[in-house]
């Protein structure tokens, strides 16, 4: 260490510098967050590797920028949901219409519980799909990724009340889908 650097900070004459966040540690401690969040949002399975390589390219240049490290996870959140966003007016104006793919089987468990794993998943994203962005941005937030709803709120730039207001617009819209689906017997349970 410089010696005038450490005799500063032994004086208490300058500030100790922050603890840098290295993308490297970023993207490996938080891809599988983006990409959850990415599909949760409504990306298609076949967009969601090249959306999360936009997203840290997103992180790589605002990285120095982030203030507040503790807040790392609404951050990325936000940049996913923008992202997603712009996937979707994309995807609007190519007049495509979002279907969710079928993942894979893997080999852990029996076929019908893939299948049943597979179909209530379906619905999970079909209905996401059709929540207006910011009920679906308030409600994984909260309801998938767990995050306090102050968090939330600050991720989404809105008031406090206001996020709670809409997760619980979400709550309905999804519960009123599933009645429906249950009374037309598109979901057995």
């Amino acid at each position: 260490m410089d010696t005038s650097i450490g005799e500063e900070l032994e004086s208490g004459r300058a500030d100790p510098l922050p603890v840098a966040l290295e993308l490297v540690d970023v993207f490996d401690a938080h891809a599988t967050y983006v990409g959850r969040t990415l599909r949760c949002l409504g990306v298609r399975e076949r967009e969601v590797a090249d959306a999360i390589q936009e997203v840290f390219l997103v992180v790589h240049r605002r990285l120095p920028e982030l203030r507040n490290p503790s807040a790392l996870r609404s951050w990325l959140y936000a940049i996913c949901l923008r992202k997603a966003m712009s996937l979707r007016r994309k995807a609007a104006r190519r007049r495509e219409h979002a279907v969710p793919e079928l993942p894979e089987a893997s080999d852990e468990q029996t076929p019908h519980d893939e299948l049943v794993r597979t179909r209530a998943l379906a619905v999970a994203l079909e209905i996401l799909g059709d929540l207006d962005d910011e009920k679906r941005a308030v409600f994984v937030l909260y309801e998938v990724e767990q995050l306090p709803m102050s968090e939330v709120a600050a991720a989404i730039e809105v008031p406090l009340q206001t996020a709670y207001s809409r997760l619980y617009a979400a709550r309905r819209e999804i519960e009123r889908r599933l009645l429906r689906m249950k009374a037309r017997g598109q979901v057995d349970r």
